[in-house]
């Protein structure tokens, strides 16, 4: 990593994993890196933990494209965002002295509710009712209505979320090479009287895809990005498209995802 060398940590604030994180800073110290006190000094930002500390960390650095992210499990087995385990330095030392790194590039979600403020993901968008009712979506496709959705929400993935919510509700698994998102149903109403495509389907890069609230809603939908849910009191409508960031990972050569949904799921 020979232009990278300003390195964030992002852990807990606990003793317990200062102590785990510590032979890590002098890790990296020892091979001419410099350890900064705020990822906004970082071209490479560390999580701790697990896939939810990789999540936060590139949620509150802001979905930066223009650093790397690695991931630390401190747990007994890798997942899909932790390439490296807490003890395996030997890895850890392979990847930071190496010229020719490999970086793995995700796609990234970017989510608009209303005319308000984007929001990114790298996992999944979910939309499901506040109360307990069905919710019901006009779901257009770019500017063309495609269905009328009663149910209890939908899930909008990356090809790296699609083993996480998504496969839950029986949603494919796509290789994250596929610049796309794909929209899976939450127990939709299919009868005489509603009718949804009934299966998930794959968007393109080059498609939008807006679920609009209708008439009949309470307009307070429970909105997740990720693994944290937004606080919003009335939408009328939620826009999704596949954004321009790419979120960039370390590429070990025994750990593609591929071989990650092997390890967690065969």
């Amino acid at each position: 990593m020979p232009n990278r060398r300003n390195v964030y940590f992002f852990h807990p604030k606990n003793q317990e994993t200062k102590a785990l994180v510590s032979p890590l800073i002098e890790l990296a110290k020892q091979y001419d890196f410099q350890v900064v006190d705020h990822f906004d000094s970082a071209n490479i930002i560390v999580s701790i933990g697990g896939d939810g500390a990789f999540l936060q960390a590139v949620r509150q650095s802001g979905f930066r494209d223009d650093c790397l992210y690695a991931g630390v499990t401190t747990s007994d087995q890798l997942s899909f965002y932790c390439d490296f385990h807490i003890d395996e330095t030997d890895k850890m030392i392979e990847a930071i002295t190496t010229e020719n790194i490999e970086v793995r590039r995700f796609p990234v979600l970017q989510t608009q509710i209303d005319q308000g403020t984007s929001f990114y993901c790298l996992n999944e968008c979910s939309i499901r009712s506040g109360v307990i009712k069905t919710l019901s979506l006009d779901v257009f496709i770019n500017e063309n209505h495609f269905e009328t959705f009663r149910g209890d929400g939908m899930i909008i993935s990356t090809p790296t979320g699609s083993t996480a919510y998504n496969k839950s509700v029986s949603g494919a698994v796509v290789d994250p090479l596929i610049p796309c998102m794909q929209v899976s149903e939450l127990a939709s109403l299919n009868n005489n009287n509603y009718r949804t495509l009934g299966s998930s389907f794959i968007l393109s890069a080059e498609h939008t895809l807006t679920l609009k609230l209708s008439n009949d809603n309470n307009h307070s939908p429970i909105i997740g990005i990720d693994n944290e849910a937004l606080n919003a009191r009335q939408v009328d409508q939620v826009q999704i498209r596949l954004s321009d960031r790419q979120i960039k990972t370390v590429k070990l050569k025994d750990n593609s995802f591929w071989q990650r949904v092997k390890r967690t799921f065969l």
